[in-house]
């Protein structure tokens, strides 16, 4: 007998028909002696139909507002199954994210789990109940209601599984499993049937979507088993763990991608040592996120700082540079946007030389022009022009014969 955590996505919660077989879900791996721990998101396109809904209100929601908000779909989900749930005679009870002892920091719209009080969830369990937990919430020390950012569910789910010791943390979704790159844009994408926490939390700050980046770290720094599975298909899915034990002869084992970014550039700074410091440290503070990095030294001992950053965060990022201006001087910034990021991504890079090359030879005769580059020993990234992107990816998964099958274990 163990301990089970499952994570069931929007679209697989989408209808009361597909809650329905997911409380069949629960109760056959609850009929095998495991308690159970349900984390659901919002049903369907729920979330983004009330952040539609509130734009018709107000051009700048309040943030605080707006976690109010988004958290009722996830209430909507955890009532549902688990009436389901007790409907097929499985005892069972609904815990929001404040009510399962979720707290979090006090950032509304992206928020952190600092701590996680389990008592109302074991004693639940004890009790021989299916506990369901509504994802992506938690309660900040102020008392205000915080999300946890876009995917944030999968962060519940990893984070409870963490602090109830649990033996397992299955994230069902609407996928099979993690495969080499987006299958609804790659024909040829394949399934892996393992990764390594680091290749994993790579694809996911890189633009892959099917797990939250933070889901991924807590797995890592917890040891916490994870698997990427199916919420409708009976198949073996994808096995994320400390090292992948199979397709071990990919130097490069996925591709991610990430549309609507911007490169920004920043002339005329003080070429003076705190400079930088003061720029991403104030950036910081105001959450802005910032990835690719390129700084350059004028003649007149200035300096230029282009970087790229998500194309949601222009307005805001402008609004803060010129706040900040008399401490950080600058003659001027400009934008641009319509740009997309491309990253080749596995933990091979490290031992063979020469894949960032390879990289950039697949880009020039596909005629695609590169405008950043970053890189870490595991990872290749570049931004490119948006209406390029798809061309690239393909181009680099056929590159890197990632289409081609590979004999795996039998499973």
């Amino acid at each position: 007998m163990g301990l089970i955590v499952q994570k069931f996505g929007g679209t697989s919660v989408g209808s009361i028909e597909k809650i329905k077989n997911v409380a069949d879900r629960v109760i056959e791996e609850a009929a095998n002696g495991n308690d159970v721990v349900v984390v659901v998101s919002a049903m369907g396109k729920t979330t983004d139909e009330l952040v539609s809904m509130s734009y018709d209100i107000t051009e700048r929601p309040s943030k605080r507002e707006m976690d109010m908000l988004l958290t009722t779909g996830e209430q909507v989900t955890i009532a549902f199954l688990t009436m389901a749930l007790i409907e097929k005679g499985q005892e069972a009870i609904s815990l929001t994210g404040w009510q399962a002892g979720i707290k979090c920091e006090a950032v509304y719209g992206n928020a952190r789990i600092l701590d996680i009080d389990t008592e109302k969830v074991q004693s639940s369990l004890n009790e021989g109940k299916v506990v369901v937990v509504a994802g992506f919430q938690g309660l900040a020390e102020d008392g205000g209601i915080t999300t946890l950012g876009r995917g944030g569910s999968d962060t519940t789910a990893v984070a409870l599984a963490a602090a109830l010791k649990a033996d397992r943390c299955d994230i069902y979704t609407d996928v099979t499993g993690v495969f080499t790159t987006d299958p609804r844009y790659v024909k040829n994408a394949r399934k892996l049937y393992s990764i390594s926490y680091d290749e994993m939390l790579e694809l996911a700050n890189l633009g892959a979507g099917v797990l939250h980046p933070r889901a991924v770290e807590f797995a890592k720094n917890h040891h916490i088993p994870l698997e990427v599975r199916s919420s409708t298909a009976q198949e073996k899915g994808t096995l994320i763990e400390e090292e992948a034990t199979m397709e071990q002869n990919l130097i490069v084992r996925g591709i991610a991608f990430e549309d609507r970014i911007t490169r920004v550039t920043i002339y005329g700074l003080a070429g003076s040592l705190g400079t930088l410091s003061t720029i991403f440290t104030t950036l910081a503070k105001n959450q802005i996120n910032v990835d690719i990095i390129i700084q350059s030294m004028t003649e007149q001992d200035m300096n230029n700082l282009s970087f790229s950053i998500k194309s949601e965060d222009v307005s805001n990022l402008l609004e803060v540079l010129e706040a900040n201006k008399e401490m950080m001087p600058f003659q001027r910034v400009e934008t641009e946007t319509n740009l997309a990021k491309v990253s080749i991504v596995g933990s091979g890079m490290i031992s063979n030389p020469g894949v960032a090359a390879e990289m950039f030879a697949v880009l020039a005769e596909a005629k695609i022009q590169i405008k950043m580059v970053s890189t870490s020993e595991i990872k290749v990234s570049t931004v490119i022009n948006e209406k390029e992107m798809v061309t690239a990816v393909e181009a680099l998964h056929e590159a890197f014969k990632l289409d081609e099958r590979t004999p795996v274990e039998v499973l």
